[in-house]
């Protein structure tokens, strides 16, 4: 008969070798022994085994989150992001030491054993029911493995994480059946460099390489002996042990593995009193996550990368089988970021406009042809902080832009003269373009109901003295409003958003564009990654390009994913993209546009301003790079830009190509120094009427070490060093939300070009629409 401890119960042995039998009788070996009296629940064995030929994949090949990296068109680090900081390594770039020490403290005999160890659960039995609790427990190297990868799925949902670490029978009996079976099918070495790649270290570390990183910012292949027993240590408590933030303790725990290690034989005595006596010695590099870490102020581009990836279906059907994807991480992503031109858009805004000023300012190149986006970038840096935002300027509500997006002013006009010239109208077409008009009584629109003019309030160009008859490059070039709404009136709006809607012009909040006549004049807020990619389909030649900033990714495994890719189509003809590309020619060589002008090559844009100068805007390209400039007010609260500083810079008024247009130069120019000279393709225009009335308007003096004057790009230009004045205030806002512009002669509105007829033409000079 079983001798009794005094108190009539059982010994611990006793009691341990009761607990073995049932176990055994039960068809499972119970490991853990956290759970006083699992033996007596008598658990049928067939109910105990069944499934154990069901070992789930990812045991063996186990799910886990990595961080993914970021690179620009080049190769080069822009951010790393991940849901979870870890790199997984193979087994031989590992220490030998880390892989002792951390078998030696968690499972010494981990090599000797199955997935269970008897003598471990014996011993863990005998103790617990001395102390009569839970105290020792006696999970295997493998078993603390399969919880891990259950804890590795439930991610960041606590109560799949609850219920992965719940101290229920159930659970124990689900990890032995598993252990059992990732030891057959993948051996000791294999589960040791599982465990090391999935386990916590702390300090939001998972896996050893990211922990040896963190600590001691070198690779795990390279720990020394202290710095191994160190990392093992951490293990059973990452919290109590952490060596960041409590030394002492943490040099206690490196000292029991140490001598772990040296009672196991893995190193000497000697060795371990040696190792014993060194102090902690910590070199932290600190946990680096997200866009915030961009470099080269592509916070926002990155952003842009991952809102790109949650919301295209070419990485999964659903938004949460994107995201799953994406927080699993282990992406390499090798961007369309160019570095020489996203280093050109810092540049420009910085020597504009300064982070703590009451406005901000967005760039965004794009290339013509292939909708690579080349640059982004803003003055209110990517962050939390003061004068930071998350809001990305330059894209729409929907990839993290701002909910409306920006009144885009006379920028839109362009649009407006592709649709009529595909309509038939000609270049030639002449408007009386009075100083101030009402709207048409009535618009045609796409429906049955025409727009009715419900309002007396007039439209008005920026000067008095602004008054036609006008063609349309003359109306191009000095920004007339009241030719536009003469266009739109005897055209009707459905032409014009069956434009935009070739074009992917649609408001930055997703809604649909109105079909007033208002929008020929800018009023609905747009984005400037839109303009850019809308313009860059005039420097196509009129063939539309989707926008794509990811040109491939592979993941853990160095396997390539599909990605995106950019789709063209035609959305006008060739002779209505050179048409307007010879209109805008003219808005930057002599028009409100001349201070955006480059000097090396060339160049077409148009300027915008909207009410009470809330906004001003530059969209221009050359045949290899289209760009949006904006500024204007990035907050709730809308900043009127008259008579204020920017920049260190002082404004009367900001007009679109006074601030906007210069940003855009210095940006476009960098961007494309030492790049291939294309020219466009132009068509003969006829010869202008003279505006009898078109007036001058005051230049401002010029900005030494700005662009247009001094030291930058555009010196010897109208605006440059070698000119007295800038044009400052040419292009401006309207009561209806447009811009125009004036010129330095009243009699001449082109200065310095010769308007005969096929001057901009083509090769055979007769200015009948000749292309080259």
């Amino acid at each position: 008969m079983a001798k009794k401890r005094s108190g009539g119960g059982l010994s611990g042995s006793q009691q341990a070798a009761k607990f073995l039998g049932v176990s055994v009788l039960s068809g499972v070996v119970l490991a853990g022994i956290a759970i006083p009296g699992a033996g007596a629940l008598g658990l049928a064995a067939k109910g105990t085994v069944e499934g154990f030929d069901e070992i789930p994949a990812n045991l063996k090949t186990p799910p886990l989150s990595q961080r993914t990296t970021i690179l620009d068109a080049e190769g080069g680090l822009i951010a790393t992001v991940y849901s979870r900081d870890r790199q997984v390594v193979p087994l031989t770039a590992i220490s030998p030491y880390m892989q002792k020490a951390i078998v030696a403290i968690e499972d010494s005999r981990f090599y000797e054993h199955g997935a269970v160890d008897l003598k471990g659960i014996l011993r863990a039995v005998n103790r617990n029911a001395q102390e009569g609790g839970a105290a020792q427990g006696a999970s295997t190297l493998t078993q603390q493995y399969v919880k891990n990868v259950f804890v590795e799925e439930a991610g960041d949902d606590e109560t799949k994480v609850r219920e992965a670490q719940q101290k229920s029978l159930g659970r124990k009996i689900r990890e032995l059946k598993y252990s059992i079976q990732v030891e057959e099918e993948l051996g000791k070495k294999k589960i040791l460099e599982n465990y090391l790649n999935i386990t916590y270290f702390g300090q939001q570390a998972y896996g050893i390489e990211s922990a040896s990183r963190r600590y001691f910012s070198k690779a795990a292949k390279d720990l020394d002996l202290e710095e191994a027993a160190l990392l093992a240590g951490l293990v059973q408590s990452p919290s109590r042990y952490d060596p960041v933030n409590d030394s002492t303790e943490a040099m206690k725990r490196r000292n029991v593995v140490l001598q772990r290690m040296a009672d196991v034989k893995d190193i000497s005595q000697a060795e371990a009193d040696a190792a014993k006596a060194k102090p902690v010695q910590l070199k932290v590099t600190r946990p680096k996550n997200g866009c915030i870490t961009a470099v080269k102020g592509a916070g926002f581009f990155c952003d842009y990368v991952r809102n790109t990836f949650l919301s295209d279906p070419v990485f999964g059907n659903t938004r949460e089988d994107r995201a799953k994807i994406w927080n699993q991480g282990g992406l390499t992503i090798r961007t369309t970021l160019d570095p020489q031109s996203q280093d050109s858009v810092n540049e420009s805004i910085k020597d504009h406009v300064d982070q703590e000023d009451r406005v901000a300012t967005a760039v965004t190149l794009v290339e013509p042809g292939t909708g690579r986006v080349m640059a982004m970038g803003q003055s209110k840096p990517y962050g939390f902080g003061k004068n930071e935002t998350q809001i990305n300027f330059s894209v729409d509500k929907r990839m993290g832009g701002s909910t409306y997006g920006f009144p885009t002013g006379s920028t839109f006009k362009p649009f407006v003269a592709a649709a009529a010239i595909e309509q038939g109208m000609t270049p030639s077409k002449t408007y009386a373009a009075p100083y101030s008009m009402l709207y048409p009584e009535t618009v045609q629109t796409c429906g049955d109901n025409p727009w009715v003019r419900d309002s007396n309030k007039p439209v008005k160009n920026e000067k008095e003295s602004e008054v036609g008859p006008y063609a349309m490059r003359e109306a191009m070039a000095l920004s007339v409003n009241t030719y536009f709404v003469e266009m739109i009136g005897e055209m009707g709006v459905c032409p014009l958003t069956q434009m935009t809607n070739k074009l992917r012009v649609i408001p930055a909040d997703g809604t649909k564009l109105k079909e007033v006549p208002a929008i020929s004049l800018g009023t609905e807020g747009m984005s400037p990654l839109t303009m850019a990619n809308a313009y860059a389909t005039f420097a196509n030649r009129g063939t539309y390009c989707s926008p794509v900033a990811i040109e491939s990714i592979t993941d853990s495994h160095g396997k390539a994913l599909a990605v995106p890719k950019s789709k063209c189509e035609r959305v006008m003809s060739e002779n209505t993209a050179d048409t307007i590309n010879t209109l805008l020619l003219g808005v930057v060589d002599s028009g409100t546009g001349r201070q955006a002008g480059l000097t090396d090559r060339q160049s077409a844009g148009k300027t915008g301003t909207t009410d009470y100068r809330y906004n001003a805007w530059f969209v221009g390209y050359t045949p290899n790079l289209a760009g949006a400039t904006w500024v204007g007010s990035g907050g709730s609260k809308q900043v009127a830009m008259e008579q204020i500083t920017i920049g260190g810079e002082y404004y009367d008024k900001v007009f679109g190509g006074g601030l906007p247009g210069p940003i855009w130069k210095q940006a476009v120019s960098g961007a494309l120094a030492g790049r291939p000279v294309v020219n466009f393709s132009t068509v003969g225009l006829p010869p202008e009427s003279q505006a009898p009335n078109a007036g001058s308007r005051p230049g401002r003096p010029n900005r030494p070490n700005k662009p247009g004057g001094g030291d930058k790009p555009g010196d010897g230009r109208p605006g440059g060093a070698n000119a007295g004045t800038i044009a400052g205030t040419l292009g401006g806002g309207t009561a209806d939300g447009g811009t125009t512009g004036g010129t330095d002669d009243p009699t001449d509105p082109f200065p310095g070009i010769t308007l005969e007829p096929g001057i901009i033409g083509g090769p055979n000079g007769n200015g009948n629409g000749g292309r080259r």
